[in-house]
């Protein structure tokens, strides 16, 4: 066959398309508007995560600064995509970068020096998601404009931001987000669209609470977050973003009222003041008004169970935004107290409408905000995680104590009594009785050890080191069977181990003496080890034995009946979870199963 000198030229064209790396600039991958025929944000339209994981696959198949990872399966089947997206050259050597992030986070056998050293080689880890509720819209649509952003963006400060920081784009529940879109979209007029009256869960299981689990790790999506924070990637900093925010404002921000949980790093706290900060002061720089702080709203860094709260208590700093905004234009109302400027709430907005598509600007700042503040700070936040890691390893390994306000109390109590003694402090605060477990020790012969294998794998999951008898051992003269778990203080999460096992202390908050409480911005209790009703033994000193580290996750031993050939039945014990999801089984099959009167 014969070819003319153009089929020849457009052949020749096809190969080198065909062989052509990934775009070495920005400018010809596909805006949003370009696949979906609308810019993110207008009025009336919304994004699925079906769409959305389709065009994030059409991006990273070009752009050298994205690299497109799946996380895992969701509760109804959907993939969990996460997008890393850093400069070319840091992409290349992602491995390098999660193993420095991993070994200044665990801290375990580094000098200052050495982590010195690492910090300075080390990239910030910066994790920003949206959608969690899926009903708040504003979250997983600015997701897929950042992604785009970071993408095709060449300013000094974008190249900056993206040669110092990688940046892990997570959609925190792909199900919700297709509920709720197609819901939304269902209507052919825009005037009729509502995110309202969806007729089922948002959450295959949880719905709203799907933001309680991450301290428990029960769904699947939260397991797959959990695994890339806590175990994988263990970013410096961990941006939720939510909605709505308090009436009057556009956006409630960090940093939060008091109190801080106690067994947190300081550093963590001082970290959230100052990414909080930075957060307002571009915003209002760039002439946003409305974004509030503290006590503008109820938000705390009290309890554990959240997505930004789990970070806490893995030595992070977490962010949460509540931001106004939805697909369908609303009115921020007049509210005259949030007309005047304070410390909380530094530039006041005007009542308007607004459209989802402000929110998006407002989102976009606040992205470039913190990414520019790891950028700016990338070696300190890298170095903090290492020192707050050393810093829970020391508190376990020697006397420590956690002052909570009923030991204040107490040592108020003991001062009314005598004088301010500074003796008081030892006798009282440093209490030796009251002194913080060097380790927990959940004993394998408790009546229903699988519930407490299900607690420990709970702890597995969000990074916890737990070990395991392979003999029988012997502590402060009580003996222990093998299989037995033991959880040591004396790693960097320290602080999360201890809000497992330890009761909480809340202090009594009031608005003014004798007048009403101020209640907690959540109301439940956080001690998992107490919830699951699970047997353990708190150990003030240190303590040896023949234990071996757990792999991956934990299985209690197998069991069988034994000595009896032809039983009449069998008796079940109710001190056992899994006895009722038996006798469900038993039931769901036919069989008669009587309770013992």
């Amino acid at each position: 066959m014969r070819f003319t000198r153009a089929a020849y030229l457009l052949l020749l064209s096809a190969f080198v398309c065909l062989a052509q790396p990934k775009l070495a600039g920005p400018a010809k991958l596909p805006s949003p508007k370009d696949v979906f025929g609308f810019n993110i944000g207008d009025d009336y339209q919304l994004v699925s995560y079906a769409q959305m994981e389709g065009y994030w696959k059409r991006l990273a198949e070009v752009s050298p600064r994205m690299k497109l990872v799946d996380i895992g399966p969701t509760s109804q089947g959907r993939r969990q995509w996460m997008a890393i997206i850093s400069s070319p050259s840091n992409l290349e050597h992602l491995d390098e970068y999660k193993n420095i992030s991993s070994r200044l986070a665990h801290a375990e056998g580094l000098t200052s020096t050495e982590a010195h050293e690492l910090a300075k080689r080390g990239k910030a880890i910066v994790w920003i998601d949206g959608g969690l509720h899926a009903s708040e819209t504003v979250g997983a649509q600015q997701l897929i404009e950042t992604v785009y952003q970071l993408l095709t963006r060449s300013d000094d400060e974008t190249m900056r931001l993206l040669d110092d920081a990688i940046v892990l784009c997570v959609p925190a529940n792909p199900d919700g987000q297709d509920m709720i879109t197609n819901w939304y979209m269902r209507e052919s007029d825009p005037r009729k669209r509502s995110t309202a009256n969806l007729p089922k869960l948002y959450h295959e299981y949880a719905g709203h609470d799907n933001n309680r689990d991450f301290y428990i790790s029960n769904l699947p999506e939260t397991t797959n977050m959990n695994l890339q924070m806590s175990i994988e990637w263990f970013p410096q900093i961990v941006y939720d973003h939510h909605q709505t925010g308090p009436a009057g404002t556009v956006i409630f921000m960090p940093p939060f009222r008091d109190p801080a949980n106690y067994n947190l790093d300081p550093l963590v706290s001082l970290g959230v003041e100052s990414v909080g900060a930075a957060m307002h002061s571009r915003l209002v720089a760039e002439g946003k008004g409305g974004s509030v702080m503290r006590n503008g709203s109820t938000y705390s860094s009290w309890w554990n169970g959240g997505l930004r709260t789990i970070a806490y208590f893995h030595n992070s700093i977490g962010l949460l935004t509540e931001i106004i905004g939805n697909p369908t234009p609303i009115q921020i109302p007049l509210i005259a107290a949030r007309q005047l400027p304070s410390s909380d709430l530094p530039l006041p907005v005007a009542p308007q409408e607004w459209h989802m598509r402000q929110s998006i600007e407002y989102e976009l700042t606040n992205n470039w905000s913190v990414l520019d503040y790891a950028s700016r700070n990338r070696e300190t936040l890298l170095y903090n995680s290492y020192l707050m890691g050393r810093n829970s390893i020391e508190r376990g390994s020697r006397d420590s104590w956690t002052v909570t306000p009923k030991r204040v109390a107490a040592l108020s109590s003991a001062i009314a009594a005598r004088t301010a003694d500074p003796k008081l402090y030892n006798s009282v605060l440093r209490d030796p009785n009251a002194r913080d477990p060097r380790g927990y020790i959940i004993p394998a012969d408790q009546a229903d050890f699988a519930t407490a294998t299900r607690f420990v794998n709970a702890l597995l999951k969000n990074g916890v080191t737990v070990m395991q008898a392979i003999n029988e051992f012997e502590v402060l003269g009580r003996k222990y069977p093998r299989n037995s778990y033991i959880i040591k203080t004396a790693q960097a999460f320290r602080p999360h181990i201890l809000d497992m096992f330890e009761p909480q202390d809340h202090p009594n908050d009031f608005a003014y003496p004798g007048g009403p409480p101020i209640p907690p911005y959540d109301l439940t209790g956080w001690t998992l080890a107490r919830q699951m009703g699970v047997e353990f033994t708190r150990v003030l000193d240190d303590f040896g034995g023949p234990f071996v580290k757990v792999p991956g996750y934990a299985a209690p031993p197998t069991g069988s009946v034994q000595n009896v050939a032809k039983p009449a039945g069998y008796q079940i014990d109710h001190r056992s979870n899994n006895s009722f999801t038996l006798v469900n089984r038993l039931l769901k099959a036919g069989h008669a199963v009587y309770w013992m009167a």
